[in-house]
């Protein structure tokens, strides 16, 4: 049986950074899936995970400096395609890249990416999905073993197979976001991606990986983060983003703490996306 989700209409000014700040919140109090518009954004969390106190830790709706207000739907999961068309237009990454919908014609690019998001994270619209796409376009991932987690639709895992990756693990919490992924993957004609349903605990050290990617949030990371160095091979490389500029210095200490070493950084509206070597 679907599952029904609020959908949250927020109408902010100013856009910026307001739309950020209010993506970052949200994430941490339980919403899944954002879509931004020219006066705000829509944001999603399913019903039998919100209460009364939701709102109530988001911080920004207190802040006098900001100008926002909502309104609240029901929408059953089956919807989403009607949400989807009426807010979606295809992304170009680096000239090289183009996420798109299936309704959208296909364009003269190396890297043609097909996503149906559903209720998954992950359009490549959120700069952080735009710069994790920006450090895979510039990465060697030919014969490579990948890890993807917090993978939402999989559009990172792709981009990463169609670049020669030879394996590929992309991992995710939430089941709607598995079920996508999966739908994505066959989609893209990516076989050598293997969808699974959990968090960091589905990590071994046994298992190594090339490359590690985990767009997720600063609190998740800082606690995953010596997983993920477990995890990889001689030289690896990690790709982490879902945080603020701010952000840096706490999570590269704790990287620094498991031998993990800052490379370089991109930067869009405040968001970062890092690159760390083994």
């Amino acid at each position: 049986m679907p599952n029904t989700y609020l959908e949250y209409m927020f109408k902010v000014q100013p856009v910026q950074p307001t739309v950020d700040i209010l993506v970052a919140e949200l994430s941490e109090a339980g919403f899944e899936s954002f879509v931004e518009n020219e006066n705000g954004m829509l944001a999603y969390i399913q019903k039998k995970e919100w209460s009364d106190r939701v709102l109530s830790e988001i911080e920004i709706l207190k802040n006098a400096n900001f100008q926002i207000s909502f309104s609240v739907n029901e929408i059953e999961q089956q919807n989403w395609n009607t949400t989807w068309e009426r807010s979606f237009n295809p992304i170009t990454v680096n000239k090289q890249c183009v996420v798109r919908a299936p309704f959208h014609e296909k364009q003269k690019v190396e890297f043609d990416i097909v996503i149906e998001p559903k209720m998954s994270f992950g359009t490549g619209h959120h700069e952080t999905t735009h710069m994790m796409l920006q450090h895979i376009l510039d990465h060697d991932f030919m014969g490579k073993s990948v890890l993807d987690m917090g993978s939402g639709t999989g559009v990172l895992a792709i981009l990463a197979a169609m670049k020669g990756a030879a394996e590929i693990d992309a991992i995710d919490i939430d089941n709607w976001c598995y079920v996508n992924a999966k739908e994505n993957v066959e989609r893209n004609n990516c076989g050598q991606i293997n969808v699974l349903e959990g968090d960091a605990s589905l990590l071994t050290s046994t298992k190594k990986y090339d490359v590690i990617i985990a767009n997720i949030n600063r609190n998740m990371l800082l606690n995953d983060i010596p997983l993920y160095a477990k995890c990889l091979t001689k030289n690896g490389v990690v790709f982490l983003s879902g945080f603020y500029e701010t952000d840096i210095a706490l999570i590269s200490k704790k990287c620094n703490e498991v031998a993990l070493k800052f490379k370089k950084n991109l930067k869009k509206n405040n968001w970062v996306a890092v690159k760390y070597v083994f």
